[in-house]
């Protein structure tokens, strides 16, 4: 078995390993670049190897930083089958119909002020794209070994990362590979844990978090909570910046919980993003995956997704609606690292205001407008134009679906013997930082995964 990295590694976005194995190729990802606009332009550039030349795909979920190129994958000559967990199954469209809307809609604008002469701007691939890649998904439950290919075995562990989130372990040649995909913290609420595995003869291992652990997710709620106090004092609104997919759905699951300490019924909460409510939907078909206190709390407490003040907007002219509301306003909006979205226009009205409370509840990765914001930048550029950052800016690290320094080692040690390890995922510096404590820890040398490195399993 031969494995060849070629994205997330040394940096956190675009997902994509190669393995040979068993006389077969196939890949574990196949992820969008994201953050500077020169980072997201490597998107469009060749594979380092042929779409037609491989046999399988398999995703470890749907966060589009893992399955973001995979239209481009078959639009470029790939045929065989996509492996998925189930409810990855449901969220991948969801997932990638949006991505197609955005690039086409940025394509159209490209062209609409485009010079004479200058080429025309196409998007990566359309919302067609999307439905022909689809016909080739192929769901797979969890905790079940299923031969993909001649000589290929797969099963999904739950990785307690977003809905549908898999470990991936994969046989051939008498020899076992695990990749983690994303893995999430204990404790997440709705998720259950991150599954321990024993035996490996490689793991590949993401390292997001590498360098530092979270906050105490007990301090984090009660910061929240605060928040919320002092944004209703100082009569502004909030916003908050949140992935479609899973950070979306916690922040409403603490809602309920907490709904009459942090007195939310004053508030007027949007959900400004319909391929959120569509995640939404698919979140309550499949909580036979929720864990047991998470299934407790939607028998007793009201329902996180249907809160008695709770908006969903859909259409463009709801979304508009919202920015004439001055104060009192609660609004979760994506994108998650306020690189796109909707978040975008209602920063333009409130980020200027003393008033407003600007939440980041995610990872924020380098180039993005959220980690400009967090690092303290005094004016930002969006659409175009200038705003100065007058909008207190906070911060909330507990929250974090993937697993931190302490969570990632503690994962790594439930595996017999030490089996050889790989970091992805990850910028250098939470790379080296975890590769040193595990080296030290266990007494071997962790490798960091470069473009085009391979390794013999």
């Amino acid at each position: 078995m031969r494995v060849q990295f070629h994205g997330a590694a040394g940096e956190v976005t675009g997902s994509l390993h190669q393995i040979d194995a068993a006389g077969k190729t196939l890949l574990l990802d196949c992820g969008m670049i994201q953050g500077r606009r020169a980072d997201e332009a490597r998107n469009a550039e060749a594979f380092a190897f042929d779409p037609s030349r491989i046999d399988a795909l398999v995703v470890s979920h749907a966060h589009i930083d893992h399955i973001g190129r995979v239209p481009l994958l078959v639009k470029r000559g790939f045929k065989g089958p996509i492996f998925a967990q189930a409810a990855t199954v449901d969220l991948m469209p969801i997932m990638l119909l949006d991505a197609a809307s955005l690039a086409e809609a940025d394509a159209e604008r490209a062209n609409r002020y485009r010079r004479d002469g200058d080429p025309e701007v196409h998007p990566l691939y359309t919302r067609d794209d999307v439905g022909i890649a689809m016909r080739q998904v192929q769901p797979l439950p969890y905790d079940t070994r299923s031969t993909i290919l001649p000589g290929v075995d797969l099963t999904f562990r739950d990785a307690g990362h977003i809905l549908g989130s898999a470990i991936v372990e994969l046989w051939a040649d008498g020899r076992k590979l695990v990749f983690s995909g994303d893995l999430g913290p204990k404790g997440t609420p709705i998720l259950r844990d991150p599954e321990t595995i024993r035996q490996a003869d490689l793991v590949v291992m993401e390292s997001t978090y590498g360098d530092r652990n979270h906050k105490d997710r007990l301090e984090t709620i009660l910061e929240l909570g605060s928040i919320f106090e002092a944004a209703w004092r100082d009569g502004g609104n909030v916003c908050i910046p949140a992935f479609a997919v899973g950070r979306t759905q916690e922040l409403l699951y603490w809602f309920a919980m907490h709904w009459d300490d942090w007195k939310l019924q004053r508030w007027q909460i949007f959900l400004d993003s319909p391929m959120a409510s569509k995640v939404v939907d698919v979140y309550a078909r499949n909580r036979n995956l929720f864990d047991t206190r998470a299934q407790q709390v939607w028998k007793q407490k009201p329902d996180p997704f249907s809160l008695p003040n709770l908006r969903v907007t859909d259409s463009r002219d709801e979304s508009m609606a919202i920015n004439r509301i001055q104060s009192g306003a609660i609004i979760i909006a994506g994108s998650g690292m306020a690189d796109g979205g909707r978040i975008l226009h209602h920063f333009m009205q409130n980020i200027s205001r003393r008033e407003t409370h600007i939440v980041f509840v995610g990872y924020q990765a380098e180039g993005t407008l959220g980690r400009r914001l967090v690092n303290g930048a005094p004016w930002v550029r969006i659409h175009g134009h200038d705003f100065r950052v007058n909008a207190k800016v906070h911060t909330v690290g507990g929250l974090s679906a993937h697993a931190d320094q302490s969570g990632l080692i503690e994962w790594y040690g439930g595996f017999d013997a030490h089996p050889p390890l790989v970091l992805v995922h990850g910028e250098d510096k939470a790379r080296e930082a975890l590769a040193g404590e595990i080296g030290e820890r266990d007494g071997i040398t962790v490798q960091l995964a470069r473009p085009g490195m391979t390794l013999e399993v």
